[in-house]
């Protein structure tokens, strides 16, 4: 059974026991991420999530924290996003012990080593080139750039300003790290094969440190936009890339986040979704479409990226606009209805066979929401959506003042579609 309780420490323990799986994840998540900067620390976030691993006191050398993770087989990683950091460790279930010593190693005794900074300022530099020089992973961000504006903390690029990178002293990161890494704001999760001793290594290694300050509140988004957003940059390229949506839905609004979810399943989740078929199988317009549901904890957005071809940018821009224009006029029909609801019930059963994965879903929830909700209740929301509430939700978001285009391509401009859309 599910458990979240919290140590005297205010540090919250989330554990998910998982039969019949030899393995078990640890993962450590913290509320902060490029949401939580200033223009003159943006970056500071994930270039603190790389330095994690650059030593500790108990082992100087990020040889020495990973010869001991590869020497048992385990599996781990960070990532930083725009309101979480989050680490993992999966290993065979026998050493749980080893990954809650090294977690806690890394998060309280790190050492910040000034070289080590100074080395890794050339590997974030080099990260942020190899976004950038990738169309398909760079437009996302150029979309969201443009949604959230440039002076909303959530329109900030994840990976950081190239100047703040070069420059940010060792005291900013300790900074950092002191306002942030507190017990009080961190949430620690344990799924899989859960060893009985559990709770008495959790004391051991995470109940010894103050509860420090709690999770921060974060600066709320205020939709600004009155009419259509294009945000186009030009490189030479054999297919220019789109992200085209609108603000979406919130974490904290469940009814209306699953709502989305099906919705934009329905309108772009699969290969017989209704972007699929019309803008690739019978316009032949691009060769990949697909539209997500992206939420933060107040807001998100709905987003649809292509790749289409350099001299059919506009056709393609307004067929897709006209597919938005038909879900928010129709009532989708009953069997795409009943698809998408079994398409969500599958991709879910898929992506939560595993204990790292299983981690991530309740992690998420506890360090965002506040609250759990198990799988069985997602499914339970999405199978009570009905075609009212998604033509509802879909008149409510899909107004053109709200639409933002971004693209990477070799066009000067895309403002020529403008005067062509209608939503």
């Amino acid at each position: 059974m599910v458990s979240r309780h919290k140590l005297n420490n205010k540090l919250t323990i989330v554990t998910v026991p998982q039969p019949g799986t030899e393995t078990v994840t640890v993962m450590v998540l913290v509320p902060v991420g490029s949401r939580q900067e200033q223009p003159s620390t943006n970056g500071i976030s994930h270039f603190l999530e790389h330095l994690m691993f650059k030593g500790t006191t108990k082992r100087p050398s990020t040889l020495e924290l990973t010869k001991q993770l590869d020497a048992v087989g385990a599996e781990y990683n960070a990532f930083t996003s725009k309101d979480t950091t989050l680490y993992y460790i999966k290993v065979a279930a026998k050493q749980l012990e080893l990954a809650l010593d090294l977690f806690s190693d890394m998060l309280f005794h790190s050492l910040f080593d000034p070289t080590e900074i100074d080395r890794e300022r050339g590997v974030i530099l080099e990260e942020l080139n190899m976004y950038e020089d990738n169309p398909l992973m760079h437009v996302d961000t150029l979309f969201e750039m443009s949604l959230f504006g440039k002076t909303h903390p959530l329109g900030y690029d994840i990976g950081g300003k190239k100047k703040n990178i070069k420059q940010l002293p060792r005291s900013a990161f300790m900074r950092y790290k002191q306002e942030h890494y507190a017990p009080a704001a961190m949430h620690l999760v344990i799924a899989g094969n859960i060893d009985k001793r559990a709770g008495r290594w959790i004391k051991q290694y995470f109940g010894q440190q103050p509860a420090g300050r709690p999770a921060q509140a974060v600066k709320r988004f205020v939709p600004y936009q009155r009419s259509v957003q294009f945000v186009h940059k030009h490189k030479d390229t054999k297919q220019t890339q789109l992200a085209l949506g609108v603000p979406g839905i919130g974490l904290r609004d469940r009814t209306h986040l699953t709502t989305l979810s099906v919705l934009s399943s329905i309108l772009g989740g699969n290969m017989s979704s209704r972007l699929f078929i019309s803008i690739r199988e019978r316009q032949g317009l691009c060769y990949v479409i697909h539209s997500s549901v992206n939420p933060y904890v107040d807001t998100g957005t709905l987003m649809i990226q292509a790749g289409v071809d350099n001299t059919r940018v506009e056709p393609a821009i307004i067929a897709i606009v006209g597919e938005l224009r038909k879900i928010k006029d129709d009532l989708v029909s009953v069997e795409e209805l009943r698809d998408a609801k079994t398409c969500l019930a599958g991709q879910t059963a898929l992506k939560l066979e595993d204990s790292a994965a299983l981690a991530g879903f309740y992690g998420k929830q506890s360090v965002l929401v506040g609250t759990l909700h198990s799988p069985k209740e997602r499914l339970a929301a999405i199978n009570q959506v009905t075609r009212e509430d998604i033509r509802r939700l879909a008149r409510r978001l899909l107004h053109l003042p709200l639409l933002n285009i971004a693209s990477i391509g070799p066009q000067q401009s895309l403002k020529s579609v403008q005067a062509d859309l209608a939503l």
